[in-house]
């Protein structure tokens, strides 16, 4: 794991964007397309703010979520809803995106049809991921349901409930995170850093960010 520091959280996202445009821009030079992994959330936003205006040609990059909550697009809590406001905009509207969410009552009636669309995607070109201050990713979450399935089986795609999500989520597996061509993590602030630290020394099982940490450039600043 590399950490690099920021003396602010501007300055990285800005940074952060030019990262991920440049390693999307030179995989296109040798691949048809590129497959490009974001997480929900707030932390990526202004991220997103700052990439939907990058010259590159986005009719080539395939979009998708590292997990996302089963609730229709309309949700306020939609990730896809988030990227189609703050990413999917501008010069990145021609993007193609892979959804992982269907209209369905439980992620496990459409988890086939979902895993099916993604294996086309993989592995993925350029991955961006967040950690949660329980020291989660995507929504590998400790305490989760199918924590096990997640972090050691062969699945794609997870279907997972777990404490403290009012809703059941769809996440890619550790097995597809890990095998991501280039792999970034965004964190701010001090709790999240010192989250970081603590999950160093734990298992997987208590801190699944542990699983993807290894070959993962962790981009950290204060505030």
């Amino acid at each position: 794991m590399k950490v690099v520091e920021y003396p602010d959280a501007e300055m990285m996202m800005m940074d952060l964007a030019d990262t991920l445009a440049s390693e999307l821009k030179n995989c296109l030079l040798v691949h048809e397309h590129a497959s490009f992994a974001v997480p929900g959330g707030t932390t990526p936003g202004p991220i997103f703010d700052s990439l939907c205006a990058v010259d590159l040609d986005w009719s080539r990059v395939h979009v998708m979520l590292t997990d996302e909550r089963w609730v229709p697009e309309t949700s306020e809590r939609s990730n896809t809803r988030l990227l189609r406001e703050r990413l999917l905009i501008e010069k990145a509207a021609a993007a193609v995106y892979v959804p992982l969410y269907a209209e369905a009552e439980t992620p496990e009636d459409k988890l086939d049809d979902l895993a099916k669309s993604l294996e086309p995607e993989l592995p993925i070109s350029v991955m961006l991921l967040g950690m949660g201050a329980d020291m989660h990713t995507a929504s590998i979450f400790p305490g989760a349901d199918q924590l096990d399935r997640a972090l050691h089986g062969d699945d794609h795609l997870v279907a997972m409930r777990a404490p403290g999500a009012p809703e059941p989520r769809i996440t890619l597996s550790a097995k597809v995170l890990k095998s991501a061509m280039s792999r970034h993590m965004v964190i701010v602030g001090g709790e999240k850093r010192a989250a970081l630290e603590r999950a160093r020394h734990l298992p997987p099982e208590e801190a699944p960010v542990v699983a993807i940490l290894p070959g993962t450039t962790v981009h950290w600043a204060e505030s």
